[in-house]
């Protein structure tokens, strides 16, 4: 069954993947569809396949919708708003965690093995703040070398981006081929688009089967992964911040902004 909500649940990941440090799998955990997405892109292989699709069609439909149309918006705001930006998706990330704490606790009693692998999972992800991105510019042939290179950067990031907190966008900064990534979609050099969305569809497959294993077998352990995974993520999308009134405020706007909207989207999932 269609359900066109799944659209602007696809565009609100989608916006998010295009963002280094913010992962769409933290705002599918938010929208809490998570579990339902980790299955049905599981399930896409299997004999019941057809009941996946439609719910597939929707988030993939609204997600190539996001990227394709406000990949400017998110860049132009990166660019002149940089620091609010982030602020805004640093609210989200805080005000998921009240709803996966609840949501952890309604599984089991948490012990020391819980606790020691949230910590493990945040400073996994928080880690990451110390690494240093490449800085080339985009890529702009087109040869056989790159092309292998940009399957495999999908590949590799779309199994970041089905785990919470850590995110794909910043993956490709890291491998270096995110200007190539995003310069691609803005200018719609389609053999780049495909060879990319090719290994971002096959990261997926692959990494949704073992993801939805662990989630059933060992479900708190899990949570208490993605826990630690969303709250190292915040020290990733920090972006610092310059103190001028006008900047300060209106980053403080947006962390509210952020974090009243992962409240009232966790109350509702």
């Amino acid at each position: 069954m269609f359900d066109w909500r799944n659209i602007l649940r696809g565009m609100a990941m989608g916006t998010s993947d295009v963002i280094p440090g913010v992962s769409g799998g933290t705002i599918a955990v938010l929208m809490g569809i998570y579990d339902q997405f980790i299955n049905a892109i599981s399930g896409i292989t299997t004999r019941e396949w057809k009941k996946h699709v439609p719910f597939l069609l929707m988030i993939g439909l609204g997600m190539a919708t996001a990227i394709l149309t406000l990949s400017h918006v998110v860049e132009w705001l990166l660019v002149y708003y940089p620091q609010p930006t982030n602020f805004f998706f640093i609210g989200l990330i805080g005000g998921i965690l009240p709803y996966l704490i609840n949501e952890a606790k309604q599984m089991g009693s948490f012990k020391g093995k819980h606790a020691a692998i949230l910590i493990i999972g945040a400073v996994l992800v928080a880690s990451m703040a110390f690494l240093k991105p490449v800085e080339d510019g985009a890529i702009l042939d087109t040869a056989a070398s790159t092309l292998i290179l940009l399957f495999f950067s999908g590949a590799i990031a779309s199994m970041a981006m089905l785990l919470p907190g850590i995110s794909g966008s910043f993956i490709l900064l890291i491998i270096g081929v995110y200007p190539t990534v995003l310069n691609s979609i803005t200018t719609m050099n389609i053999p780049v688009i495909l060879v990319v969305g090719a290994g971002i569809a096959t990261g997926f497959i692959l990494s949704s089967k073992g993801i939805r294993y662990l989630l059933n077998r060992f479900p708190l352990m899990m949570y208490s992964l993605i826990i630690g995974l969303v709250f190292g993520s915040l020290f990733v999308v920090f972006p610092g911040l310059d103190l001028n009134v006008s900047n300060v405020l209106l980053s403080l706007a947006s962390l509210t902004i952020g974090f009243c909207t992962a409240v009232w989207l966790g109350k509702r999932g």
